[in-house]
């Protein structure tokens, strides 16, 4: 309802992490890409090994002064946008009424969740007490509505089903989150998060190293049948004893299904005392199907060896699987759920969102976004070798008569080259790129109708 405190949970790399007056993702990104891959490039950001859903000691902890405001990615796992014009979004609520909930995203989503928890029940207090100067007609006592992209919504969602949270919730929304984890998480911590080639294996394994000192990329892991034995006639959970996947730590599988388990537990309690079994509050989930993205991770026939990133693909928003983006847990009828094109970075953008959220609040019908013809789609890939050219490509309808073009720039600066696609023999719209060591923004661009596409593409050194 319009009257409710909004309160916006982003995801990881969703808030800025400084310490000292140092955004250290930023420099660690920069140190980290810019030579031969080095641990201490990450050095101030790991985590003491075993922290569980402690908070860490003085010397490791860091403050989260914001959400981000620039696209940013964590090669290998996933990228964000940034989230200056969420506000805007959600239909600009008055001063008090919108809450972001910058965070730690190293620590563990209970822990976050805690945090979340203690903020919300301030923020809803306080915002109660202020409530009539803005809503006098108001039909009832504000609650929450609870907007959460990407692993945002897995504190969110625990949160509410474990913390008490759904006692004052109206609504949650989540956007893109992993609701049954992400494969590309078993990849990333087993050191294979930029490929399997010897150009890519020094950098995996110190985002490897790193990220096994983060409580919330091990909850990442698969809670599905994600695990492809080659021979085999049925995919496995992480947890089966008779394959594990090589290089994994039982102990970050252990966690990350003991961190599902207990949020289906509890939500199967509250199931059995809720009215008809419905939930209190209302869940509405925004997930795309229109990019290729990592479904199964496969295992060689004796189970010693990950297969190479090949196949084991299928539709998603090139981070997060469809399947995993559905909160089967809340949607009575998978017809509820919300369909994009968008990418996993785009989700809480405006583009993706169009009115949803501004009807969310105004209690109004929500629908999918529908693909015109002036949306066009991008391919390029994540990581590459800065130095080495990588192709780019983009589909659309009617192409040829639009000048399509990709425009690559640094992220953190506003210029950029320009390239026109050029058309091959089976009239595919090819360009080739190159650049050097760093996060860059390709962005493919077309006219009558104007349309565009963007991606992160991070180019580390070989």
């Amino acid at each position: 309802m319009e009257h409710d405190l909004v309160v916006f949970v982003p995801g990881l790399l969703g808030s800025r992490l400084v310490r000292d007056g140092r955004d250290l993702w930023g420099e660690a990104g920069d140190a980290l890409l810019g030579s031969r891959p080095s641990p201490a490039a990450l050095a101030d950001l790991a985590l003491p090994p075993g922290l569980g859903d402690e908070p860490p000691e003085d010397r490791f902890r860091v403050t989260a002064d914001g959400l981000t405001t620039a696209p940013d990615s964590m090669p290998g796992l996933l990228s964000c946008m940034g989230h200056p014009g969420i506000r805007a979004a959600l239909g600009d609520p008055v001063d008090g009424q919108y809450v972001p909930f910058a965070y730690d995203w190293r620590l563990s989503h209970r822990l976050v969740a805690a945090r979340l928890k203690e903020r919300v029940e301030r923020e809803l207090t306080r915002w109660t007490e202020r409530v009539d100067a803005h809503h006098p007609g108001r039909p009832d006592d504000p609650k929450v509505v609870l907007v959460c992209h990407s692993t945002g919504g897995l504190a969110g969602r625990y949160y509410l089903e474990c913390l008490g949270g759904r006692e004052t919730a109206r609504t949650l929304v989540t956007l893109g989150t992993p609701h049954q984890g992400v494969p590309r998480a078993v990849r990333f911590l087993t050191g294979h998060a930029v490929g399997d080639g010897a150009d890519a294996r020094a950098l995996g394994e110190v985002l490897r190293d790193f990220a096994l000192t983060l409580p919330s990329v091990a909850q990442l892991l698969p809670y599905d049948d994600a695990v492809r034995v080659t021979g085999k006639s049925r995919p496995r959970r992480l947890d089966d004893r008779r394959y594990p996947v090589p290089g994994l730590p039982s102990e970050a599988v252990a966690d990350a299904f003991s961190f599902h388990r207990r949020f289906h537990a509890a939500r199967e309690a509250h199931r059995r005392t809720d009215a008809g079994g419905r939930l209190p509050y209302d869940v509405y989930c925004l997930g795309s199907t229109a990019h290729p993205t990592l479904r199964t991770v496969g295992l060689s026939s004796d189970g010693r060896h990950l297969a190479a990133q090949s196949d084991g693909f299928g539709p998603g928003d090139g981070t997060v699987p469809r399947d995993s983006a559905v909160a089967e847990w809340a949607l009575r009828d998978p017809a509820d759920m919300l369909w994009t094109d968008a990418r996993h970075a785009d989700l809480a953008g405006t583009e993706a969102l169009g009115g949803k959220l501004i009807a969310i609040r105004k209690g109004a019908a929500v629908t999918a976004n529908l693909a015109g013809d002036a949306r066009i789609t991008l391919h390029a890939p994540s990581e590459a070798v800065a130095g080495r050219p990588f192709e780019a490509s983009v589909l659309g309808v009617n192409l040829a008569d639009r000048r399509p073009r990709v425009v690559m720039r640094r992220i953190g600066t506003r210029a950029g080259d320009e390239v026109v696609f050029a058309r091959d023999t089976a009239g595919r719209f090819r360009a080739e790129l190159t650049g050097g060591p760093g996060k860059w923004m390709v962005e493919a661009r077309v006219e009558r109708p104007n349309g565009a596409d963007r991606k992160v593409v991070t180019l580390y050194t070989a």
